[in-house]
């Protein structure tokens, strides 16, 4: 069974991380989440949550892929983190699966995990014009081992997305069925 690291920071957009996390499980996937602080984390619309553990507890556990959820406020945070820094640029020098959503490929930007020729894709607000990628307006862009998606309205398809890098066709079929997306 594939392992995944979600990393929840202040700030995160609840669409990006719960349904994420919860399509993830419903296709039977370990989904890890993780708090940078170790507490309660508290999202962009101020609901609380609680990770599965603290970011410090799981740093050495090995993960088939991380998943950056966005939100303004927390995509900072998790740029601002230095063991999240590790973390990815470790997943990209093994070429192991990186995904973003919203401001989150900020994250991916600034540390230069997304380099210059890298196609990928964000919610339009949250990018600075200063670092490197090659933005597209797609809902959900592939480059190399990075995945990216453009916002909140696009959780399902991101997630789904996923569920079938890790498991397959079938398995993303089988999971989006009783879900009655559109």
């Amino acid at each position: 069974m594939p392992r995944v690291l979600v990393p929840l920071a202040d700030g995160f957009e609840e669409m990006e991380g719960i349904i994420v996390i919860d399509v993830l499980r419903r296709a039977g996937i370990e989904v890890v989440t993780a708090s940078l602080t170790g507490e309660v984390v508290t999202a962009a619309r101020h609901t609380r949550h609680l990770a599965d553990q603290s970011l410090d507890a799981v740093l050495s556990q090995d993960f088939d892929m991380i998943i950056l959820p966005g939100g303004g406020p927390g995509a900072v945070a998790l740029e601002k983190d230095v063991r999240i820094k590790t973390k990815l640029l470790e997943f990209n020098s093994k070429n192991k699966p990186i995904a973003a959503i919203c401001a989150a490929p900020n994250v991916l930007r600034s540390h230069g995990i997304l380099k210059d020729d890298d196609r990928f894709t964000m919610h339009p607000d949250a990018m600075p014009k200063s670092q490197g990628g090659q933005y597209v307006k797609d809902r959900i862009v592939h480059t190399r081992n990075i995945t990216t998606s453009v916002g909140p309205g696009s959780s399902f398809e991101f997630a789904l997305e996923l569920v079938e890098q890790l498991c397959g066709k079938e398995k993303r079929d089988a999971v989006a069925g009783p879900m009655h997306l559109p």
